[in-house]
């Protein structure tokens, strides 16, 4: 089986001029989108209504692995919705500009991306900042239920808190293990406007839990491919990676594999109850990604070996 090497990978984007400079991705200063929707001076907290789709196996796969109990989201429908004020603190503000640069650059990048090899005008998404708890068109979320896509909405949430938990609890830190994280989210509005999270998802209901999970892993591992794809683009286009980035990326896709995960939280390894993909999956397919820059060669649903 492949194996991702990441001295492999650094020795093809070094050769193609496209990891330069020192140790630290740079983002302090530039543009930030501002498709933003910053949630955090407040927090909702009731029951979920609705829960569907990605936004329930998101909630139901890192709230299990991270030993956190979810069940207050997946209670009865509707619910009574409160507000209560958080406290934003000096990294919370870094930590939305760091969001909004890293957004700023997908909205450049899949607008290119799409005029030069789909013919189409992208249209970039939202993305709701909250801490602590919001609701959503899929359903409430908390810190337990991890980065998610909403795709009635079009909007991706994102509890900031979640990069302390990649690099406290995951092994996952850096600017660009973050960067990947967005990036990630985003590569699943742009399966949403390309139709394809429509169409499997409409599949998804019409199989067994099984099958249903083993689509879901193909989902995830083209969003990990696109990942790979913004992130080569992003080098060419602004030339913000640097030494050490790539590795930051590679690692958190091995730590936040399934099979790490189940692992890492004392349980038996079930592949058939695998979502997103094992660590060695999601790195080789970020790799294509960011070797190739074509969304063509990502196209998981037409591979025999994923």
């Amino acid at each position: 089986m492949f194996k991702v090497k990441v001295e492999t990978v650094q020795f093809l984007l070094q050769s193609s001029a496209i990891v330069k400079g020192a140790y630290q991705m740079k983002w302090q200063g530039r543009r930030g989108s501002r498709n933003i929707e910053d949630r955090r001076g407040r927090s909702a907290a009731g029951t979920a209504g609705g829960i569907g789709g990605l936004g329930l196996i998101l909630i139901l796969v890192v709230g299990y692995f991270l030993g956190i109990d979810t069940s207050s989201l997946l209670s009865s429908q509707g619910g009574i919705t409160t507000e209560s004020s958080a406290e934003m603190t000096p990294a919370d503000e870094r930590a939305g500009q760091f969001v909004a640069v890293t957004l700023a650059d997908t909205e450049e990048i899949w607008a290119d991306i799409f005029a030069n090899q789909i013919g189409e005008r992208y249209m970039p998404p939202t993305l709701v900042l909250f801490k602590g708890s919001t609701q959503s068109a899929c359903g409430g979320a908390t810190a337990a239920s991890g980065p998610f896509y909403c795709p009635p909405e079009q909007k991706a949430y994102l509890d900031t808190d979640f990069f302390v938990t990649m690099d406290r609890k995951m092994g996952a830190g850096g600017d660009f293990a973050a960067a990947y994280v967005v990036a990630h989210e985003i590569a699943h509005h742009v399966q949403n406007q390309l139709g394809i999270l429509g169409q499997v998802n409409r599949m998804r209901a019409q199989v067994s839990q099984e099958q249903s999970n083993a689509l879901s892993v193909r989902i995830e591992l083209q969003a990990d491919c696109f990942s790979g794809i913004w992130s080569r683009s992003v080098q060419e286009k602004f030339g913000t990676l640097e030494r050490g980035d790539l590795e930051e990326a590679l690692n958190a896709a091995r730590q936040i594999g399934d099979d790490t995960l189940q692992r890492n939280a004392g349980r038996r390894v079930q592949p058939h109850t695998f979502t997103h993909g094992t660590s060695e999956q999601r790195q080789r397919w970020f790799a294509r990604g960011l070797q190739s820059g074509n969304i063509a060669d990502c196209d998981t649903f037409s591979a025999s070996q994923l």
